[in-house]
């Protein structure tokens, strides 16, 4: 696949598995939510501190699942921010497995600048635009 800088390994946990033994779909969203801290945390957009202080809240998720992911697999989640809005980003995510590049999922997501004090939405900070513009060619 390959569109994506970012990529964040996962480990798949027997905890993570239904009684199917494969993982449990629902696991997918928090497969998608590492890779989008680690990507918070990459850029420097967040420290890994405060989670009152990480400014940004799921609006929207999207998942399509393409193969089962089974226990002990090594997966990766690609991820990138494709569309910048005012206060929203637009995010797309792969997750695909390590040494063959098959893909299990696809997902997108719309996260919103947030601000946890006032709980309310705010625009996109200047410094994350200009960070994830250059990182990303926006």
């Amino acid at each position: 696949m390959n569109e994506f800088r970012f990529y964040h390994p996962i480990e798949v946990r027997y905890g993570d598995l239904d009684p199917q033994q494969h993982v449990n779909n629902a696991r997918y969203l928090t497969y998608i939510e590492q890779a989008r801290i680690a990507y918070v945390k990459e850029l420097g957009l967040w420290d890994g501190k405060s989670f009152q202080e990480i400014g940004i809240i799921l609006a929207e998720v999207r998942v399509t699942y393409k193969a089962p992911i089974l226990w002990g697999q090594a997966i990766q989640v690609g991820m990138k921010i494709n569309r910048l809005g005012n206060k929203s980003v637009d995010v797309i995510y792969a997750i695909e497995d390590i040494p063959t590049g098959d893909l299990h999922a696809t997902a997108s997501t719309v996260q919103v600048a947030y601000d946890y004090k006032t709980s309310q939405t705010i625009p996109i900070p200047e410094d994350w635009r200009q960070i994830i513009t250059e990182y990303e060619g926006i």
